[in-house]
């Protein structure tokens, strides 16, 4: 193929399904181990089989793509392992749904039939983010694609769970979670959303068990108080000292409960006596450890209340507390209701559900010892934040870490593999799934629940490269070099991977840890379903095309920054594409061999692009290295557009239409070599483009992905000429943009003259034809002295010496003083109304003040660029 066989615009949509298909069938993806060279290797964040690609799914893409596919470039045995995760429970919420409008629910089916019709959901909907990521263009290993709940990820989690309570860090015990009645679910720290909340503060009096007046608390949660087991008040405050020890009556329960002293308690909120509720707040139920209270749960795992609620029973939350304070008031015991704004938490699956803390025997992992190594990792280097500064978030959640509940009360997931035996109360936790209880021999029940879907998670870097066996590709390709992910999974993810490689590997699971930031929409809101503000990608890659999207979403972002989706940018994106593809086209059709060039034949333009070739082949390969995509996106934009298309390319024109010639032949091998190299610059970021433009060079083979990244040569600097060119470039930018300012046609040519400042006369004089062609030259004349440069001139002052130019070979005087007097008249017309208006009274005493104040403004802008207009005239005509 040719450059004659280009089509005459680039149509991405026709193209793109065919090169991705053709790439992936070669194997061009497929990561090989190579002995002693160093690998590169990410590992996907693996999307939930719900999922469809969203823009941070898009994001995702191109930021772990560019690295992928500049590494591979480089040379580098690159892996990037993609896969999906079991996403417990939204896709067991999903179903759900389903089977809701047959009639159906889990408990009816049983667990059997429900986990069938999940691994069936699995097999329909599993792979259609996998097949949407792939219309992004992104260059992951498929044959070794994984799944959380696989058989080797599925061994993996067993085996860390049982080594886990082996080693007495996985328990069992009563404690408080957090419960979401929407998940009917225990879910983790992680997974609550704290939002500002406007409601009020209860003041609720306990009168005291000896005819006392007692206490008044104060609270958010007045349907809570029917599981209250005592108040407490700090042990300094004077007001309640005889309190204490005392006992007082819990309204509308009329039960009697302990007034206690504790630290906990704040003197300044509310009253300075608070109840306490402990199997509903953790901070309650710390304090009735301290001081023996009992603990009542009133609320059922959907979140309505329960039997001990008594004649409240039944009630949602929210209905429980109307009814709660209406009690309240005719038992005359609310003192007052104020005005209270909170923080109160909610899933962040369900957005609008407050999570519910409360009492619950779950699994749990000690997280305190398990943190220390990995907070050490980090601070020592060994994983580095790119920006540094998440590694803040990161401390601030690894050193206040809690323990980790990771039972989850789902059917879909990895069952926790503990089995009870009834008979004789013995529990068994095995890597294989025992027959019989082995103290007794009676029959086993395995534990109801499954573990945390970011258990397997943790897992991720090391289970999908065959751990626990010693698989050859763990031992090659871990630890990974890079995880790119957003801010907002460091604590649920991140910081669970660098616990469970540490401790399951010996190792850190990633060098680096690439954050960036969130796709917002113009307004710089976060999509939601909500705002209905959401960007299908997939519809802007119709429209626009993959490369467009790719580019808009990573140009000019720096790590870690949200940035804002615009279709101006996806436009700008695809206009650039379109100049690369024409500007391709231009030189295909004139360059139809491979030849070197030779480097004592280049002249002064040939340097000068070489050189800035060779300054974005470092300034980029040095940004990719940093992870800085935006600011090599954006180097390349720059060199691609102003300095090859814009410039060099124009430059080339007068010698590609000159004679044969060494000259010629020159400029035709330095184009070609110039533009081979900037699509391999570009690729990581617009892979179809320039995969396909590739196919067109003469003599290229195979894919240009799999070519070789361009390496700085020093060879292919030269600073002098670079200069000179530059110097070149400045004067016909000045002499465009005099040409601009004083609306000269296009087709009108002029004299030019030049001083030379020192050094620059032979520069100036070999870049005659480039004035001539570039600046609308007609004749260039070199000066030795200003006062050669006779009559009236336009001058300009450039690096390279003074420029001058005749009036009269710029502007017609006679025309242009025709055209400013009569765009002068109409001024004086617009003047003259607006003098009407301001001086007819019933205008101002009617118009709004913010009218008149307009036309007050217009008649004064108009008097000032009428001034200006009357002064060009005046000039003009003296040289009439």
């Amino acid at each position: 193929m040719s450059g004659a066989d280009m089509a005459t615009r680039f149509n991405p949509q026709e193209i793109e399904a065919d090169i991705y298909k053709a790439w992936e069938e070669s194997g061009a993806f497929t990561a090989h181990r190579v002995e002693g060279k160093k690998p590169f290797t990410i590992v996907m964040p693996p999307p939930n089989i719900t999922g469809q690609l969203h823009m941070g799914h898009a994001m995702d893409c191109i930021m772990q793509d560019a690295p992928i596919r500049y590494h591979r470039m480089k040379g580098d045995p690159t892996l990037w392992l993609p896969g999906t995760d079991h996403a417990a429970i939204a896709t067991e919420v999903r179903i759900v749904e389903a089977m809701r409008k047959e009639g159906l629910t889990k408990e009816g089916i049983g667990r059997e039939a429900f986990l069938e019709r999940a691994w069936n959901w699995k097999k329909e909907y599993g792979g259609r983010i996998v097949h949407q990521q792939r219309k992004m263009g992104i260059s992951c290993d498929w044959s070794r694609e994984r799944f959380t709940m696989d058989e080797g990820c599925s061994r993996a989690v067993r085996e860390v769970f049982v080594r886990l309570y082996e080693k007495g860090l996985i328990y069992r015990g009563n404690r408080m979670i957090n419960w979401c009645p929407a998940c009917q679910s225990a879910i983790s720290d992680a997974e609550v959303e704290y939002k500002d909340v406007a409601s009020h503060l209860w003041h609720i009096r306990y009168p005291g068990a000896d005819g006392s007046e007692g206490v008044v608390v104060a609270t958010t949660r007045p349907e809570t108080m029917l599981g209250d087991t005592g108040v407490a008040v700090n042990p300094a405050d004077e007001r309640y000292t005889d309190l204490v020890g005392k006992k007082v009556i819990l309204p509308i329960v009329n039960k009697e409960i302990p007034v206690v002293a504790d630290d906990y308690v704040e003197k300044e909120f509310g009253t300075g006596a608070v109840k306490m509720t402990p199997a509903h707040d953790p901070n309650d139920f710390e304090v009735a450890q301290r001081h023996n209270l009992e603990i009542i749960t009133v609320t059922n795992d959907d979140g309505t209340m329960n039997e001990n609620a008594g004649r409240f029973a039944g009630m949602d939350p929210m209905e429980c507390r109307k009814a709660v304070v209406e009690e309240l008031e005719k038992l005359g015991l609310l003192v007052k209701v104020e005005d209270y704004s909170h923080n109160v938490g909610f899933c962040y699956r369900h957005g609008n559900t407050p999570v519910e803390p409360r009492l619950s025997e779950q699994w749990f992992v000690k997280m305190k010892t398990l943190a220390e190594p990995a907070i050490a990792a980090v601070r020592e280097g060994r994983t580095k934040f790119v920006p540094e500064r998440f590694s803040k978030m990161y401390y601030n959640w690894m050193e206040n870490i809690r323990d980790w509940c990771i039972s989850r009360q789902l059917w879909w997931g990895h069952r926790i593999p503990v089995w009870y035996c009834d008979d004789c109360g013995e529990q068994i936790v095995s890597r294989e799934d025992p027959t019989v209880c082995p103290k007794c021999g009676g029959k086993l029940r395995q534990d109801e629940d499954v573990l945390d879907t970011w258990f397997s998670s943790a897992l991720w870097p090391f289970s999908t490269l065959g751990w626990p066996d010693n698989t050859e590709d763990l031992k090659y390709f871990y630890p990974t070099s890079m995880l790119v992910t957003g801010w907002d999974i460091i604590t649920f993810w991140v910081s669970r991977m660098m616990v469970a490689g540490i401790e399951n590997m010996g190792e850190i699971p990633f060098e680096t840890v690439l954050i960036h930031g969130l796709v917002r929409d113009e307004q710089g809101r976060k999509m939601s379903k909500s705002l209905g503000n959401g960007i299908d990608p997939l519809e802007v890659i119709d429209e626009y095309g993959t490369d467009a999207l790719r580019f808009s979403l990573v140009m000019g972002v720096s790590p870690g920054n949200d940035t804002r989706y615009g279709k101006d940018k996806v436009e700008a994106a695809r206009n650039f594409a379109n100049k690369v593809w024409n500007a391709s086209r231009f030189v295909l059709m004139n360059v139809n061999e491979r030849k070197a060039f030779d480097p004592a034949k280049l002249e002064t333009a040939d340097k000068w692009i070489l050189t800035r070739l060779q300054k974005a082949v470092k300034d980029i390969s040095a940004h990719m290295e940093d992870g800085d995509f935006g600011l090599a996106a954006t180097k390349i934009y720059d060199f691609a557009w102003s300095e090859f298309c814009d410039w060099y390319i124009e430059l080339s024109k007068s010698r590609l239409l000159g004679e044969e010639g060494e000259s010629k032949e020159t400029v035709k091998a330095v184009l070609l070599f110039v533009l081979e190299n900037l699509l391999k610059l570009l690729h990581p970021f617009m892979p179809f483009l320039t995969e396909q433009v590739y196919k067109y060079l003469p003599g290229s083979e195979g894919f240009l992905m799999l070519q070789s990244w361009p390496e700085y040569n020093e060879a292919y600097v030269f600073a002098g000429d670079e200069e000179k060119m530059q110097g070149v470039m400045e004067i016909i930018r000045t002499i465009r943009n005099l040409r601009s300012e004083m609306n000269v046609a296009p087709s009108k040519r002029t004299h030019l003259m030049l001083l030379p400042a020192e050094g620059w006369a032979d520069t100036l004089k070999g870049g005659e034809g480039y004035f001539k062609k570039l600046a609308g030259a007609e004749q260039v004349e070199l000066i030795s002295d200003r006062s050669d440069a006779t009559g009236k001139n336009v001058s300009a002052v450039v690096a390279a010496g003074e420029l001058f130019i005749p009036l009269g070979d710029l502007v017609d005087f006679e025309k242009e003083v025709a055209r400013l007097t009569k765009e002068l008249e109409n001024l004086k017309k617009e003047m003259a109304r607006s003098n009407g208006m301001l001086n007819n009274q019933g205008f101002l005493a009617k118009a709004p003040a913010q009218l008149v104040q307009q036309e007050k403004d217009k008649l004064e802008a108009a008097k000032s660029k009428a001034a200006a207009l009357e002064n060009r005239i005046a000039e003009l005509k003296e040289n009439l």
